[in-house]
Formats: C-alpha cells, sequence, structure tokens
C-alpha cells in the first residue's frame, strides 16, 4: 500500500525542501495557511506522534525550532504556530507536523471551548485521571 506522505518524506515526489536530515524532511506545504508554512514528517512510516522513537521525537522538535528560525529571519512573522493533528483529524496517514508563520489579522483561529461547567472541578479530575495511567 502506498503511502503519500512516505512518497513525500523520501523524496518520491517533488517538494521543496527546507531542511532534511537522516530522520526527518522539511518542506513548503502546497496548500499554506500563510507563505512559508512548511510540513515536517518522519521518513519512517508512523501513522501518530506515540509511535515515534524518541531520537525522531527529538528531529521532529529540533526541525521545528530550526525552521521558526528561518522563518523569523526571512519572513518577520509576527509569531509562529506549531501544530500536529492525529488519528481522523490528520487529512494524511502519515505523521506531520505543521509550523506555521503568523501574522496579525491573518483569520487563523481556534475556537473557545464549547464545555460550559465548572472548570475546576473537570480540570481536576481530568488531571486525576491522567496522572493515574
Amino acid at each position: 500500500m502506498s503511502c503519500l506522505g512516505c512518497d513525500l518524506a523520501n523524496a518520491k515526489l517533488p517538494v521543496h525542501t527546507i531542511y532534511e536530515n537522516e530522520l526527518v524532511h522539511c518542506f513548503l506545504d502546497i496548500d499554506p495557511f500563510n507563505e512559508g508554512h512548511t510540513l515536517i514528517l518522519p521518513k519512517r512510516h508512523v501513522k501518530e506522534l506515540t509511535e515515534l522513537t524518541n531520537e525522531e521525537t527529538f528531529a521532529v522538535m529540533e526541525a521545528a525550532k530550526y525552521i521558526s528560525e528561518k522563518l523569523n529571519m526571512c519572513l518577520t512573522p509576527d509569531g509562529i504556530t506549531i501544530n500536529q493533528n492525529g488519528g481522523k483529524f490528520s487529512d494524511l496517514t502519515h505523521f506531520h507536523m505543521h509550523v506555521i508563520p503568523r501574522f496579525e489579522n491573518d483569520g487563523f483561529t481556534w475556537s473557545e471551548s464549547l464545555i460550559e461547567d465548572d472548570a475546576d472541578q473537570r480540570l481536576a479530575e481530568t488531571a486525576d485521571k491522567l496522572r493515574s495511567v
């Protein structure tokens, strides 16, 4: 079975490479939110963040920092958003991270929580659940 992410990460398809090492490939998104929107993909096929080795995890974050530095130098954005969508919210069947230069009034939104309850109680319960595993 073919994986588009594997093909992109391993240069089997043309991309505009920004950075590459033995573990990850970073290239411009073909449908960018803003100029400079970069994708980071591990070269090994993995679907989820939790499947990355420690070495791959470090390589992804090191690349995110490096790309962010380049974006700050070249495009002088007002900020940078780093995002990763997993599970059914991922548009590829291959782990990838977005590094997006942000500009004031660029239209990027993150909705407020739709949960209307006692946040303190809910947060305490969630923290207990997470600490117990």
